[in-house]
């Protein structure tokens, strides 16, 4: 189970790096369950960015896995073409991993939206790190 002070520490971290970056974000925290635990929308961050940053983290936690690696599931060609069409629609590019405990159990993922998608990862590592055990 992930606590809400963890869920704080991973959008505080977040933060930190956005702002290091110079980008404003937005962060989800979602539980095992794929329900919202902790939200943050830093100052300017894009509104349409809002829905992006829960995606990446449901989808993170619904296969347990990073969403650009589930992304290469479906790429034409890729084993899992339209998988993205799934599960309500999933959002399969980089900012989405998931969060496990030190027994390597899921307790939730964390999703970030609002730069580049590389900006994304680049924050979204930095908050998953928070809670590294």
């Amino acid at each position: 189970m992930m606590t809400i002070d963890e869920a704080r520490r991973i959008i505080a971290a977040g933060e930190a790096r956005a702002e290091e970056i110079g980008i404003a974000v937005n962060i989800a925290v979602l539980d095992a369950g794929a329900h919202l635990k902790a939200f943050a929308r830093m100052d300017s961050a894009l509104l349409g960015s809002i829905d992006i940053a829960i995606g990446k983290a449901r989808t993170a936690v619904l296969f347990s896995m990073r969403t650009e690696a589930i992304g290469e599931f479906c790429k034409p060609g890729g084993t899992s073409f339209g998988l993205e069409q799934t599960n309500g629609g999933l959002v399969v590019f980089a900012g989405g991993i998931p969060l496990t405990n030190g027994n390597g159990v899921l307790i939730g993922a964390v999703g970030i939206s609002g730069g580049a998608v590389s900006q994304d990862l680049d924050i979204a590592q930095a908050a998953a790190a928070a809670i590294a055990r």
